[in-house]
């Protein structure tokens, strides 16, 4: 039984000496891919979700260099400016800016409940060359009956 012992706690030396060596080449580049792998979905992510705010003042004076640019516009909703398709979900109305020019939007997707009584809106979407505003997300800010602070709703486009 002594001798079983004493073979079994014995290591050999060439073992021992290759468990010295320290970092591992392909943990080190494993981790190396990681990095570059979540830094690059940062910076894809960043990119396509980022977007201009401007007003639509802005939105007139940049004019034709703006289309097809991702950009988010605030406005006021233009009384009686409403048109909404049922069939087709469509909504079109036109928002006004501070020096009174208009924009036209339109937004495909469920017609919000409270949009006779929105006093502004902010569409975030795409310039169209023909001028009109292609929205696919739409948030309207509504007065609300008992408190001072605007009520917000928020809703998304149809895909």
């Amino acid at each position: 039984m002594a001798q079983l012992t004493e073979r079994a706690q014995t290591i050999p030396t060439d073992l021992a000496d290759a468990r010295k060596g320290g970092i591992n080449l392909k943990f080190v580049i494993g981790g190396l891919a990681l990095v570059l792998i979540v830094a690059a979905l940062m910076v894809q992510a960043t990119m396509t979700t980022g977007a201009y705010y401007m007003t639509v003042d802005e939105i007139n004076r940049a004019g034709a260099s703006l289309v097809g640019e991702r950009v988010r516009v605030s406005g006021s909703v233009v009384d009686g400016s409403e048109d909404w398709t049922p069939r087709e979900v469509t909504l079109r109305f036109k928002i006004a800016g501070e020096d009174g020019a208009q924009l036209p939007i339109v937004f495909y997707g469920p017609r919000p409940d409270n949009f006779q009584r929105a006093a502004s809106a902010i569409v975030e979407g795409q310039l169209l060359p023909d001028g009109s505003f292609q929205a696919e997300s739409l948030l309207l800010k509504c007065p609300s009956r008992y408190e001072e602070e605007p009520e917000e709703i928020f809703v998304q486009a149809q895909q």
